[in-house]
């Protein structure tokens, strides 16, 4: 009854189905199947709950950016109310000594003016002295007019008033924020025209090499001239070099520490300089390392410094913190590092391998992933994007690739193989919608629309 009285058609019968659909899969394949699919569950289910962490941290960031610029905008107020306190000080300090010099001039022909009466007064009989002393008291006389005329001239009362600057007052009535909060989206970056900057100065006596590049949160951008010993700041409105810092050595990678604070890497000299960015670019610290530090990240704090085969933690002031090299197991993690990067919270390391191309570890300096092919030709180059991606050039190849935070290839930013140079640095400014990659011994960086 219930199989062949009822107005559903596609109604079976279970037993006899299983015996005229032998070929159906079987309970084992739909099994792992369903274990695969869990477990691509599971990853996705992490993904998001990373995902909701890094957006927590961000926020966070973010808040602390806004109170950090807030107090940037109250000193500044404050240096402008000692300013103009001090204008006014000097302007009345200065009406003050006008004033009291015609004073001390004016009790000068009082006294000159009453000496003379009194002469005059006390010399009435003796010709001689009245004659004497009417003449000085003539003088006395004339030059006091004089003075009472350049008095009337110059000493007219001056009335100050202060008018405030209300400029900026009105913008900042019309302002709804302190700045702008945009949404990075994680898809691959799209280069929409490319123009060349010629970033020589005067005093290069080599050819240009820039071997690393940083972003500023200001849009200029930090760029090391290895062949030089220059640390170059590059303006992006113009793209012409506003400053630059001698090293007195041979720089090799850059990264950002804070909005005013940059740490490079001097190899040959085992040292790493800390640069103020503050009005002119200067060394304010210097770490010492025994080993040939070549590249450099930070997060929390901390600096993250490599030589070819060791990653070493170090604290601002030069602490050592650690270090690492292998696995648990015991197995070398790297075979020439080349350049690393550090996210924000520093729960992935990303460096760039001469052997493996890019290795991804999380916090615990496990691999998560490893990525390498023709493309790369071993690791050369790495930087991190706004949004938390990695981008990646390699040796002997022009080719620039994007990579998500955990290590999966996303796709080629740069993929024309017209240009023989090989990529040597490559960062990018979401917020501006700009990337920046320099080549091997140019004199120039490559300025891409994104």
């Amino acid at each position: 009854m219930a199989i062949d009285h009822r107005s559903c058609k596609d109604i079976f019968y279970i037993p006899e189905f299983i015996q005229n659909k032998a070929h159906q899969v079987s309970s084992r394949e739909i099994q792992t199947k369903l274990k695969e699919l869990a477990t691509t569950l599971s990853k996705q289910a992490d993904r998001f709950k990373q995902d909701k962490q890094r957006l927590l941290m961000r926020k966070a960031e973010i808040l602390a950016d806004i109170r950090k610029f807030r107090q940037e905008i109250n000193a500044q107020l404050d240096k402008l109310e000692k300013r103009s306190i001090l204008d006014i000080e000097n302007k009345v300090k200065s009406l003050e000594d006008k004033i009291e010099d015609y004073q001390k001039m004016l009790q000068e022909n009082k006294s000159r003016v009453t000496s003379a009466i009194v002469k005059l007064a006390s010399t009435k009989t003796n010709q001689s002295e009245a004659f004497v002393s009417m003449k000085m008291g003539e003088d006395a006389a004339n030059i006091a007019n004089k003075y009472m005329e350049h008095v009337k001239r110059n000493s007219t009362v001056e009335v100050i008033q202060y008018d405030p600057d209300t400029t900026f007052f009105t913008q900042l009535k019309q302002k709804k924020t302190l700045g702008t909060l945009t949404e990075i989206v994680d898809n691959l970056i799209q280069v929409k025209g490319k123009n060349s900057y010629n970033i020589k100065v005067k005093s290069d006596k080599q050819n240009c090499n820039i071997t690393s590049a940083c972003c500023m949160k200001d849009g200029t951008i930090i760029l090391v001239d290895k062949e030089n010993s220059k640390l170059k700041r590059v303006h992006s409105h113009d793209y012409t070099v506003t400053d630059y810092c001698d090293l007195r050595g041979v720089p090799y990678h850059v990264c950002m520490i804070n909005n005013t604070q940059v740490a490079v890497t001097l190899p040959l000299q085992n040292k790493v300089h800390l640069i103020s960015l503050e009005r002119i670019m200067k060394t304010r610290n210097k770490i010492n390392v025994n080993f040939e530090c070549k590249s450099i990240g930070y997060a929390n704090n901390n600096l993250y410094i490599s030589d070819r085969y060791t990653v070493y933690m170090y604290s601002l002031s030069g602490r050592k913190l650690n270090q690492f090299r292998e696995d648990f197991s015991g197995h070398m993690l790297f075979s020439d590092i080349q350049s690393l990067a550090v996210s924000r919270d520093a729960a992935r390391i990303y460096v760039a391998d001469y052997g493996h191309g890019l290795i991804v570890l999380d916090k615990n300096v496990q691999v998560i992933t490893s990525f390498n092919n023709e493309q790369l030709l071993g690791g050369k180059f790495c930087n991190l994007t706004e949004a938390g991606n990695v981008l990646l050039c390699g040796f002997g190849s022009p080719y620039a690739l994007e990579f998500t935070s955990d290590g999966e290839l996303i796709g080629e930013i740069i993929t024309s193989d017209s240009e023989k140079n090989r990529i040597e640095s490559i960062c990018c400014n979401q917020q501006m919608s700009k990337m920046y990659i320099s080549r091997e011994k140019a004199d120039i960086i490559e300025v891409y629309d994104i």
